[in-house]
Parts: structure tokens; C-alpha cells; sequence
């Protein structure tokens, strides 16, 4: 395997010339078509300038082992995960790195449920890779590739079927809306599906030509210039998505950014408002605001290792009614067993048309907490480093199914390792931003960061 390739259940993702090159991409590519019995694999991409180059070696991957290609073009992740769906494929790719840094580009590998892969199905296919057991077609058994522009009118269609979603009632309401896009794939559907509920959008980096505006995670510190435009135009509220979509972060009609956990603990909310006594799905690193609305609604709260292949997956076994992750993930099972930024703006602006509120109230309606995140350079000793954190803090609860979660009466600890990034990630929530740092502090401390 490629040095520095981070390869794991997100698929593989690299930067650009260095650990993703056109031939690991070509045998990922190939090795998948495989694994998807050369039959029909759903494409699709986001606007990265490397986009296209990858596109190329992952569609001769799948033409050389046979595959039927429908090439979506530049489109969203869950697009293609519905398209997988709804055309009975037996798999799609999407290049996309998410929210990493530009020279970063990435595959995702999309399941015949249209699902990310599996645990067993991902190490299947690795050892296809691992092993070199790619298996290619002669000439007269290649494979062939048609191009298919329709899906995301579909898409945006399928949300307004949703039961919770009223589109005559939102466009009654005719918000103001101040959209981010970060020139990434929802610059070619999201304006479109906010234009079809009776916005007014005012488009701030809405071009999907993969020149990022600003780093593209969708965190607070990224979104300087969409809390300007909310508050220069007045705005009923902004949204930001990442480069693939899947993704959504809002600012307040105050000019003021929520943060990512924010997403899902409102469109959570307003979910079992409508649906309470039921079940909810997230990772272990997502704000304990979950468990405060599933007790509001009388639900209960299952957690999962960090992925939304992970989140997915349990959600699917406890047949829960919402699900999702704190980094703007929000995941409707009604709709797709998948994280969609659309999805989660259109359950915003019902729920602000069903309250009647505005977001900064709905938001402060929210348990207060502080989190931080942080993340440093994976230390050799990560394991050991662990280790000691389980003996200093023997007091708390200690859960170990995604590196070390330290459970405490009123604050959390989590430290693990990146699935997207050579780092480690330490994250801390309290009731206070003073105890939040010093939990951060000390975990940093612990691996030698400090």
C-alpha cells in the first residue's frame, strides 16, 4: 500500500502526486469493479481541480474489469448513493475528499445498498488490492460508460416527498438564505433545492469549479465571510456546505456561526417532536445535546466508532428514526441510510415554519455546552499514550470501541484516530469553555503534544 495513503472504512484518500497517483487509483478502481462483478457502478465526483484526472484512471479501472459506468458528473455524495439505490447497481465511486484541504482528493466506495462499504465488505475488497487478485477482461469484455445529468432534479424531488417536509408551507414563509457552497459540488444543486422551497438565496462561493473560497470543513473559524453576508443582508439564516455535500453547517440570523454540532442536535429535535419514543443513532465523538433532546422525547441514544459507514449501519439494525454525526452529518433513514446536507436544510426550514421561531432562538433552546476540537500529528507511541489516559482517569467511564472516551459528570474526553487525516483527534465537551480547554490540554499533554 502506498506510503501515507490513508486506506480504511472512508475508502482511500491521498494528496494528489504523492500518496494518491493515477495507478493507485486505477488499481482501486479495477479492484472494485471486481468486487462489483463487472456490473453497473454509479460515478460521480466533486468540483476538486484534480477531479477530472482522477476520474480517468477510476473509469478505466472499471471499463477494464468490465463494469457498466453511469457517470453522474459533478454531483453530490448522496446523490450518488440514491442513484446506486434506485438504479439496483451493483456499487458507485465518488472522488471526493470531503472537507480536506485542496491537494487532497479521495474515493469513496458505495455498497449495492448504497450504503459506504461494510466492515466485511471492505476486507474483501482490501484484499483484492492487498494481494493482487484483480482479475481484467479481454477485449471483447470490456466495459462500457454512459453519461446520466438528470439526478439532481430526482434528488430534490425525493426530499419533498418526504412526510416531514411541506414545500407549499416553506415557501409561504420566503426566507432569506445566504448559501456557501466553498465552489464545491453544491454550487449545482443547492441553490436549486433552496430556489424550489421560495428563498431568496444570496450564492457566496456557489461556482463548482474546485477553487476553495476558504478551507473547506465547515467549522466556525471557515465561515467568516458567510456570517458578514447574513448579517449585511439580513438574512433569515446562512448555510455552508462542504465540497461534497453530505455536510451542513449554519450561521444565525444573527450573524453568528452554530457550529457543526448544532446540525444535527436541531433537525434531531424537530424529528422526534414529531416522532418521540424512538431510537437515535451517533458516534461517541458527537455533544451529549443528543442525549439531552432523547431524553426531552423520552428516546434513546445508540453510539457508534466515529463514520457514517459505522452510524449507517447501526441505525439500519435499531431501525432508528435519525441518526447522524456531530460534524454537520444529519442522516434521515426515511430518506437514505446516508449524511445529506440537503436533507438537513430542508428539515431546518420546516422546522423554523412549524415554530415560527428564528434559528437563534430555536438554537438557544439548545443544552449549553462547550466543545473544542483539536488535532495533532499521530505520535509513535499513540497506543502507550493511551494507556496512560486510562490510568489517570480511572474515575470516569471509559469506552474503547474508537480509541479513549473519558466520560465524566458534566464533560467528556475523546481521543482517537483520524479515518481522513494522518492525526490524531482530541475533542472535549463541558459545561464550561475552562474545563472544555483543560480536558483538551491534558490529552495533548498525555501524547506529548502539549
Amino acid at each position: 500500500m502506498q506510503k501515507d495513503l490513508m486506506a480504511g472504512i472512508s475508502g482511500i484518500r491521498g494528496i494528489v502526486g504523492e500518496s494518491l497517483t493515477p495507478d493507485i487509483v486505477l488499481k482501486y478502481s479495477s479492484a472494485f469493479g471486481n468486487l462489483c462483478n463487472s456490473g453497473k457502478v454509479i460515478l460521480g465526483r466533486d468540483s476538486r481541480v484534480s477531479g477530472e484526472m482522477v476520474r480517468s484512471a477510476v473509469v478505466s479501472g472499471l471499463l477494464s474489469t468490465g463494469c457498466e459506468v453511469i457517470d453522474l458528473g459533478i454531483c453530490a455524495t448522496p446523490t450518488v448513493e440514491i442513484v446506486v439505490e434506485e438504479l439496483k447497481a451493483k456499487g458507485g465511486i465518488i472522488i471526493t475528499a470531503s472537507h480536506n484541504p485542496i491537494q487532497w482528493n479521495a474515493l469513496k466506495f458505495v455498497g449495492a445498498d448504497g450504503m459506504f462499504l461494510g466492515e466485511k465488505e471492505s476486507k474483501k475488497f482490501y484484499y483484492l488490492v492487498k494481494n493482487n487478485r484483480i482479475k481484467y477482461g479481454r477485449w471483447d469484455k470490456l466495459g462500457k460508460i454512459a453519461f446520466d445529468n438528470r439526478w439532481n432534479k430526482k434528488h430534490i424531488d425525493k426530499i419533498f416527498k418526504l412526510r416531514y417536509i411541506n414545500p407549499q408551507k416553506i415557501r409561504k414563509r420566503k426566507f432569506r438564505v445566504v448559501l456557501d457552497c466553498c465552489n464545491g459540488a453544491g454550487g449545482v444543486i443547492s441553490p436549486l433545492l433552496l430556489k424550489a422551497l421560495g428563498c431568496e438565496v444570496i450564492e457566496l462561493n456557489c461556482k463548482p469549479d474546485g477553487n476553495f473560497a476558504h478551507d473547506p470543513e465547515p467549522v466556525p473559524r471557515n465561515l467568516i465571510s458567510l456570517c458578514q453576508a447574513v448579517k449585511k443582508n439580513k438574512a433569515d439564516l446562512g448555510f455552508a456546505n462542504d465540497p461534497d455535500v453530505d455536510r451542513l453547517a449554519i450561521v444565525s440570523d444573527l450573524g453568528v456561526p452554530l457550529g457543526e454540532e448544532a446540525t444535527l442536535a436541531l433537525t434531531t429535535r424537530f424529528i422526534l417532536s414529531r416522532k418521540p419514543r424512538c431510537k437515535v443513532v451517533t458516534n461517541i465523538s458527537t455533544s451529549r445535546m443528543i442525549d439531552d433532546i432523547a431524553k426531552e422525547f423520552n428516546s434513546k441514544v445508540y453510539r457508534t466508532k466515529v463514520g457514517e459507514a459505522h452510524v449507517a449501519r447501526r441505525l439500519k439494525q435499531v431501525k432508528g428514526v435519525m441518526g447522524g454525526e456531530g460534524n454537520g452529518g444529519v442522516i434521515l433513514p426515511e430518506f437514505h441510510y446516508g449524511r445529506d446536507a440537503l436533507v438537513g436544510m430542508a428539515l431546518i426550514l420546516q422546522y423554523l415554519t412549524e415554530s415560527k421561531e428564528s434559528i437563534s432562538q430555536l438554537s438557544s433552546e439548545l443544552s449549553k455546552y462547550f466543545i473544542i476540537k483539536k488535532k495533532a500529528k499521530l505520535p509513535r507511541n499513540f497506543e502507550k499514550n493511551l494507556a496512560k489516559l486510562k490510568r489517570k482517569y480511572t474515575r470516569g467511564k471509559i469506552n474503547l470501541i474508537d480509541g479513549v472516551r473519558i466520560d465524566l459528570k458534566d464533560s467528556w474526553l475523546h481521543i482517537r484516530k483520524s479515518n481522513t487525516e494522518p492525526v490524531v483527534r482530541v475533542i472535549a465537551e463541558a459545561r464550561s469553555k475552562k474545563k472544555a480547554f483543560e480536558l483538551v490540554a491534558d490529552g495533548l499533554r498525555i501524547l506529548g503534544q502539549d
